[in-house]
């Protein structure tokens, strides 16, 4: 007898349910809460002691969802060819092997940059930005993205959505705006938190906000 997907799916969630005192705390109906992600700043080491000076260490603020990531006090300012500031945008830690600086689309009009939408990291071609330190500038010749909307699991809650790393869903989002989003990418690690991350953009045009539940579908 041929066992489909959904039937795997829900012995793995019975399995890990009977491992966690019969429940699986973290998945509940597909339903996945979300992550606003305003705009941020990751640096590498280098790129922080030209903005911030020699020896500099940037300073935790808060701790962020995903395990090990947090805010930092530190601000800095954006600098397109427009030549308008964005002041006031927050570094995220722990330092990264290259600079990278997220946006919304929103941002990308008063910068007037053309940043593609990428998932983080992937910064190879993408637009030029200028960063402003209380020390010193940094031009990045590439490097500004608009984040790909993405979500985080873990392999276990993977296996109860019958989903790989790199898949890509559909998620319904019955906010004060319904919509639907096609082509989500699912990122798994063991290190992560079951959390959706959209911008500024994507929270505002579906009126929800942090914490906001959304949902998985099966198509």
């Amino acid at each position: 007898m041929e066992i489909s997907s959904a039937q795997i799916a829900e012995m793995v969630k019975k399995v890990l349910a009977d491992m966690n005192g019969g429940e699986v705390s973290a998945v509940s109906n597909n339903e996945v809460p979300i992550g606003v992600s305003n705009r941020h700043i990751h640096l590498n080491k280098a790129d922080m002691e030209t903005l911030f000076g020699a020896g500099y260490e940037l300073t935790p603020l808060k701790d962020l969802s995903q395990p090990g990531q947090y805010a930092c006090k530190e601000t800095l300012t954006l600098i397109g060819p427009a030549m308008r500031p964005i002041e006031n945008v927050r570094v995220l830690g722990p330092l990264r092997a290259k600079s990278q600086v997220e946006i919304s689309a929103t941002d990308s009009y008063v910068l007037k940059v053309k940043p593609p939408v990428r998932e983080s990291g992937k910064t190879e071609g993408s637009a030029p930005v200028t960063i402003i330190g209380p020390k010193g500038i940094v031009q990045l010749s590439e490097g500004c993205i608009i984040a790909n909307r993405h979500i985080h699991m873990s392999p276990s809650e993977a296996a109860v959505f019958g989903i790989k790393d790199g898949d890509t869903v559909t998620v319904d989002v019955n906010g004060k705006r319904r919509t639907r989003w096609y082509d989500v990418q699912v990122r798994v690690h063991k290190d992560f938190r079951l959390e959706m991350h959209i911008d500024t953009d994507d929270a505002n045009a579906a009126g929800i906000g942090n914490g906001f539940k959304v949902k998985v579908v099966k198509e």
